[in-house]
């Protein structure tokens, strides 16, 4: 998430507000006044933000900033007593996302984000912070962690959801384990969620190979909860993080996945973000995305030619086959997604997904500016 530095000021407890410049002038509460142009904090508001360091202090909680430039009408965000703004709903993103939990029951070698083995059930939090979302917003993500370890709670956020935010679609990205259990598969559908996705991460088509990549033998659980899902008709993608240890076989996979699962409605290649037990395996795991190519191809044309909708996440178009970049789609979080200086002048810019910043320093080495375009490629 993206995370401002400042130094707050009477605030004890973490304060989660949405942002406003003042524009409204009843319900203050759920508020925070983002202003450079106040000489002490703002009554009504939950809390002020600014920039002016010669704030006169009344005992509210307020925190100084550099410079507001960062905030959006609309944004929500948490201010602590370390002075961190935390930005845990953007306005302007098409990536927002909720974190059910930390907790994970895999340890996948690859994860960006380490699972914790001990929280606060963030259920009462997500709930309010769910309530703040603008209406409009078009589709937010259930994330952890592993969500499923909340429960049954994991229901009451997707009909909070549908309370709060009727229109928007819902993707949750889960390891698929607790939907081998029947009813809690069919808890989900009754849930009777109009745009809702189920995204599960399968690794190999055999079952040791995807255990040893998880850390758990839970091959069979996640194939049985993906059967359970299709049984009570609900929409499920897959995703394929693709690095050393699963590239080779990333046709015989495709193929697997056609034969076993024609259900899902989509297949994600995805390349592998190098920080958190990613960075600490490094060696183990990473080959430049160039190298992996022809695998890659061959998985997405195959299932491409049997009429399921596989996809490529997280790839630089100039990296990719000229053939299968209209598969690329822009999927890197905004606050973490940026471009190399190789990229300047590259007519495909405005349609590559980037690079994670994590991924600064390790990326393909055939990253160069594209200057022209076939005429017979849609990219």
């Amino acid at each position: 998430m993206k995370q401002i530095q400042g130094t707050s000021y009477n605030i004890n407890d973490d304060i989660i507000g949405r942002i406003t410049f003042g524009k409204n002038i009843f319900s203050r509460s759920n508020e925070i006044l983002v202003s450079n142009n106040v000489d002490k904090p703002a009554f009504g508001y939950s809390a002020t933000i600014t920039s002016n360091k010669s704030v006169v202090d009344n005992s509210k909680p307020y925190c100084i900033v550099d410079n507001t430039d960062s905030f959006h009408e609309g944004d929500v965000v948490v201010v602590n007593n370390q002075g961190e703004v935390i930005f845990v709903y953007e306005i302007s993103s098409n990536h927002n996302a909720i974190m059910a939990t930390e907790r994970c029951n895999h340890r996948c070698i690859m994860c960006p984000q380490p699972p914790i083995v001990q929280e606060k059930d963030k259920t009462p939090f997500n709930l309010k912070l769910i309530s703040l979302f603008d209406k409009g917003t078009e589709e937010i993500g259930i994330t952890g962690g592993e969500p499923t370890l909340i429960g049954d709670n994991l229901f009451v956020l997707i009909k909070h959801i549908q309370k709060e935010l009727p229109k928007t679609a819902i993707s949750i990205l889960s390891n698929g384990v607790r939907f081998a259990d029947k009813e809690f598969a069919m808890k989900l559908a009754k849930c009777h969620h109009h745009d809702l996705q189920i995204d599960i991460p399968l690794f190999s088509d055999i079952a040791d190979e995807h255990n040893r990549i998880v850390g758990a033998k839970t091959f069979y659980k996640t194939i049985q909860g993906l059967y359970n899902l299709a049984l009570f008709r609900q929409r499920i993608g897959l995703r394929i993080v693709v690095h050393k240890q699963t590239y080779k076989r990333l046709p015989q996979f495709a193929d697997f996945i056609y034969h076993n699962f024609p259900f899902v409605s989509q297949v994600a290649f995805m390349q592998m973000e190098t920080t958190g037990l990613a960075k600490e395996n490094f060696d183990e795991l990473w080959i430049d995305p160039y190298d992996y190519n022809n695998e890659l191809r061959e998985a997405v044309l195959l299932l491409a030619d049997r009429g399921m909708k596989p996809y490529i996440y997280n790839a630089q178009l100039c990296v990719l086959p000229e053939d299968i970049r209209s598969y690329a789609q822009q999927s890197i979080s905004d606050w973490k997604d940026i471009y190399l200086s190789e990229c300047d002048g590259c007519l495909l810019k405005g349609q590559c997904a980037g690079f994670f910043a994590s991924n600064k320093e390790h990326h393909s080495k055939h990253i160069k500016k594209v200057e022209h375009i076939s005429n017979d490629i849609s990219c």
